[in-house]
């Protein structure tokens, strides 16, 4: 299959890339400029034509905790358009199309879940409005800015709501990776907050998945079936390192250096469970957070 993925340059989209080409694949990716194997957004805008293929991907979304960042109204309407504009641009390319995708894989963030720490939430779920805090609207929005109209019935689509990606080579992992590896990780806020993550490979391998799964249609939780919190991670971080965990960052440090909005990224967390994906048949190769972490830290 010829694959198109929107936001193949970053984190997620460089692991999905090279899991589609062991299988075979073809890769084009669509990215800020045009290159090899490239097209740019603005060239889509301009050409108002997709690029024949046939599976769509979308990774794309300005990174939400990303520190250098400064949480004000540019930095929203870059996450907004990021998520939202790409979604709408392509979903409205795929509906011109003379020879559309037989697949439309959008990504999507465990974030449209409530917070709590009682309750259990999985795939199945679907809020009925926008309401909540600014991650849940901004996830209702992005979730909706994928949907297809109705008339378009001959593409499958399939979206994936990711937890916190865990790779060595992007994310909260590489972000945080000197702290812990100096001994200075620990708990951040209570620690007992639900820390829904996932390793890098089953989040690639989840959309190989989606795009070969004829039999896959609507949300699928790309979520570790291993639950576990705030403190399992960090103490399963600093074994896996061999350096002590005992730090903490108490809750207030958190909202002033992230402000109210994102805080809650960190501070509050869901019990998620991935019922719709292992039903599908796929199979986690990380349900442990010692062993994933043990695996991450060991990747050169």
């Amino acid at each position: 299959m010829k694959v198109l993925i929107g936001g193949g340059t970053g984190f997620v989209g460089r692991h999905l890339e090279k899991a589609l080409r062991q299988r075979g694949h073809t890769v084009q990716l669509i990215s800020r400029s045009k290159g090899a194997d490239r097209v740019s957004w603005s060239e889509l805008k301009e050409e108002q034509k997709l690029p024949e293929c046939d599976a769509l991907v979308n990774l794309s979304g300005e990174y939400i905790l990303n520190p250098f960042r400064l949480w004000n109204a540019s930095y929203k309407k870059d996450i907004y358009d990021s998520r939202i504009g790409t979604n709408q641009l392509l979903t409205d390319l795929v509906t011109k199309a003379t020879t559309r995708p037989s697949v439309w894989v959008s990504a999507h963030a465990e974030g449209i879940y409530p917070r709590s720490h009682h309750k259990t939430y999985d795939d199945h779920y679907q809020p009925e409005s926008k309401e909540g805090n600014y991650g849940q609207q901004l996830c209702y929005d992005w979730e909706k800015s994928a949907m297809l109209p109705s008339d378009v019935t001959d593409v499958r689509h399939v979206g994936v709501r990711i937890g916190l990606v865990l790779g060595r080579d992007g994310g909260f992992i590489q972000q945080s990776y000197l702290p812990f590896w100096l001994g200075l990780g620990g708990t951040v806020g209570s620690g007992d907050q639900k820390f829904p993550w996932i390793h890098i490979k089953d989040t690639a391998n989840i959309f190989v998945h989606a795009i070969e799964n004829d039999n896959m249609t609507g949300f699928y939780n790309a979520i570790s079936p291993g639950q576990c919190n705030s403190s399992d991670f960090s103490r399963a971080f600093g074994a896996a390192l061999n350096r002590p965990s005992f730090m903490w960052v108490p809750s207030f440090v958190i909202q002033l250096m992230t402000g109210r909005d994102r805080a809650p990224f960190i501070l509050e967390g869901s019990r998620i469970k991935p019922t719709r994906t292992l039903e599908s048949g796929f199979q986690f190769e990380f349900e442990d957070i010692e062993q994933a972490m043990v695996d991450i830290v060991n990747t050169k």
